[in-house]
């Protein structure tokens, strides 16, 4: 079964609490922390996302999954190393050379947290191969960063496809998620081109029913073909 990662990047703030409450309940696998520093995308959400963090480690035990969209990469890592997330994505596009990326890569491992690496729409997935043996899993953005409520980009289930091919073929332990535009009506798409972990935001907050959205995007697996 496909995991969930419910995107808290929309939800309305002074509704915050209960809406944290609702998704948990709605059996969540994970909290997805979007973090945003204004430089690498043009939104900066660092205090909201440091306040939700705080908060759901003091009520929750459900695991928080990081995805940093920032330039200083490593003063992000740090900030939220804190929380003790279950993982912590950075972009490989926020990269200066492969040293740097290394350097992330062993600081987090030395935190006994699992890395994640992400890819936005128009980079090759061949450019992170050779990272592949070092880390946990890849963040495939399937929209532009930044901004939630937007639209799947398609060409992005072809480059899912492709990681999966490569993983399979070498045999990596990597799982492969994937973010932006993703809804019940088109999971199963990613998770017939071998995505393991969706991440979905407005698709199920701004539902009717979390519980309902999430259990659908769940059994995406039940149509694979």
């Amino acid at each position: 079964m496909v995991e969930v990662s419910t995107s808290i990047l929309s939800i309305d703030k002074e509704n915050a609490i209960k809406t944290l409450y609702n998704i948990e309940t709605a059996k969540t696998d994970y909290f997805h922390i979007d973090v945003m520093d204004g430089k690498f995308v043009k939104d900066n959400t660092n205090d909201v996302m440091l306040e939700y963090c705080e908060y759901l480690n003091s009520i929750t035990t459900v695991p928080l999954d990081v995805h940093l969209m920032v330039e200083d990469v490593e003063q992000y890592i740090k900030s939220y190393l804190v929380f003790e997330p279950n993982n912590i994505t950075f972009h490989y596009e926020a990269t200066k050379n492969e040293e740097e990326l290394k350097k992330w890569i062993d600081l987090l491992k030395e935190n006994n947290c699992k890395v994640g690496i992400s890819i936005k729409p128009e980079t090759p997935v061949e450019k992170i191969y050779k990272f592949l043996p070092y880390v946990h899993l890849v963040l495939v953005m399937t929209v532009e960063p930044g901004e939630g409520g937007q639209k799947l980009i398609d060409d992005c289930v072809l480059k899912i496809q492709k990681l999966k091919q490569y993983i399979d073929e070498n045999n990596l332990d990597v799982y492969i998620e994937a973010d932006g535009g993703i809804n019940t009506e088109n999971a199963e798409k990613l998770v017939n081109a071998g995505c393991d972990i969706i991440v979905s935001g407005t698709a199920i907050t701004k539902s009717n029913n979390f519980a309902e959205t999430i259990k659908e995007l769940k059994n995406a697996w039940q149509i694979k073909i």
